[in-house]
């Protein structure tokens, strides 16, 4: 899938160097259209958690070519089980139960391993203009265009400004307004960090245990047999003195792990010595638009249904594929683009935003009854009763018709 000679003048902007901003980046590349990427980050982020493709995110992976890549760092990943404080297992879900539709899917891959799929893509394709250490402080925009400042101090300026930069987009702070408008917290936080696999924790299996006191966490497979990514979940109340405070967030993880069995005590210690630690509340993102005039969002800047949903992936791949195909389609008319992205992708994130149900209480009980009482509704779930209800449940974005903007040329 080599890129079109670029044939329009158009210049557009992608705040945000994650997989929602590169992969627009290189659908607009292949259709003709050169994109400038600004990354706030000195370099490629790696590592990080553990992210899936499934039914829509599949099929847009398949037709942007990024399926040889993905397989290339695809996790060997087989299913989910739960243990005990002693880390006895207490049940196992296989990820062919439900057919990949699960907690664990069809395809796992980490985040900065999919993301360098995308770079590595769009190295091959060449033609975008990318700057890591780079960022936007101001925007000014008229009927014709946008004035952008940068960190640097350079001002140039764009027909289109893509905002891809996440939960706590600086985009969507300047032209739409502060966060606190559109983010709904969701009663608690996540953190992720890599460290040395133990010797005893099962290989390919994702493993969970719940602690007293709203507390999870979990261990899962890597890329590098070595080592292992960790998860934690805690519900507790909104505390916005932990924001960036990375001492302070890793001694309230410290304090919900003391005493809860299992390997608590060794995520604990290893968290401060981890390259990639990561810590933020779990919250969603609702707008009534994501665009105002030649300024879109994309990706969890504009809907972020958060990690409870696991669509994250698939919202930023799926609106990346969207929104590129719909600037392709018509050039001369911007804002028609951006408008018809909107209309064209509403229907879906509405339905990938939506959380499992229980949400964070369900993952995260209070007390040995309340864990136990999950662990029994697990096994429910599994059951050859109920396994096509939850069928159901689980292939609820499977039904969306995704665009086809391969006839696509720019006009």
């Amino acid at each position: 899938m080599r890129a079109k000679s670029v044939t329009s003048q158009l210049r557009v902007l992608v705040a945000g160097g994650g997989i929602g901003g590169n992969a627009v980046a290189l659908q607009l590349l292949r259709s003709g259209i050169r994109a400038t990427v600004v990354e706030r980050a000195a370099v490629p982020r790696p590592g990080g958690q553990a992210v899936d493709l499934r039914g829509p995110s599949c099929e847009v992976a398949e037709r942007m070519g990024m399926m040889p890549g993905i397989r290339d760092y695809r996790l060997d990943e087989r299913g989910m089980k739960y243990v005990d404080d002693a880390g006895r297992e207490i049940l196992r879900m296989p990820a062919e139960l439900f057919e990949g539709k699960g907690a664990v899917a069809e395809i796992e891959i980490t985040r900065g391993d999919l993301n360098q799929v995308l770079l590595n893509l769009l190295s091959a394709e060449g033609g975008v203009d990318y700057r890591y250490g780079e960022w936007i402080t101001a925007l000014e925009q008229d009927d014709a265009g946008i004035d952008v400042t940068f960190a640097s101090g350079t001002i140039e300026r764009f027909d289109i400004v893509i905002g891809a930069d996440g939960l706590h987009s600086a985009t969507r702070r300047m032209v739409f307004g502060p966060e606190e408008q559109f983010a709904t917290y969701l009663g608690g936080y996540m953190s992720f960090c890599t460290l040395p696999r133990p010797e005893d924790l099962e290989p390919h299996w994702f493993t969970m245990h719940s602690l007293v006191g709203a507390t999870g966490l979990g261990m899962r497979p890597d890329a590098d047999p070595g080592t292992c990514k960790a998860l934690v979940v805690i519900r507790a109340e909104a505390n916005p003195a932990l924001r960036r405070d990375v001492e302070a967030q890793q001694q309230f993880i410290r304090e919900r792990l003391a005493g809860g069995g299992w390997e608590s005590a060794r995520i604990a210690a290893a968290m401060a010595d981890a390259p990639d630690f990561y810590f933020d509340e779990l919250a969603r993102i609702d707008m009534p638009s994501w665009v105002r005039g030649r300024v879109v969002l994309l990706g969890d800047a504009g809907y972020c249904g958060s990690p409870l949903t696991g669509q994250g992936t698939a919202m930023a791949l799926v609106g990346a594929y969207v929104l590129a195909g719909e600037i392709a389609a018509d050039t001369a008319d911007p804002k028609g683009g951006l408008a018809r992205y909107e209309e064209v992708l509403r229907p879906f994130v509405k339905t990938a935003q939506q959380l499992q149900p229980g949400g964070l209480n369900a993952m995260t009980p209070k007390s040995r009854f309340g864990i136990r009482a999950g662990h029994l509704v697990s096994k429910l779930m599994m059951s050859k009763a109920m396994r096509p209800v939850m069928m159901r449940m689980l292939s609820k974005t499977e039904s969306y018709d995704i665009p086809d903007y391969s006839g696509v040329t720019v006009a």
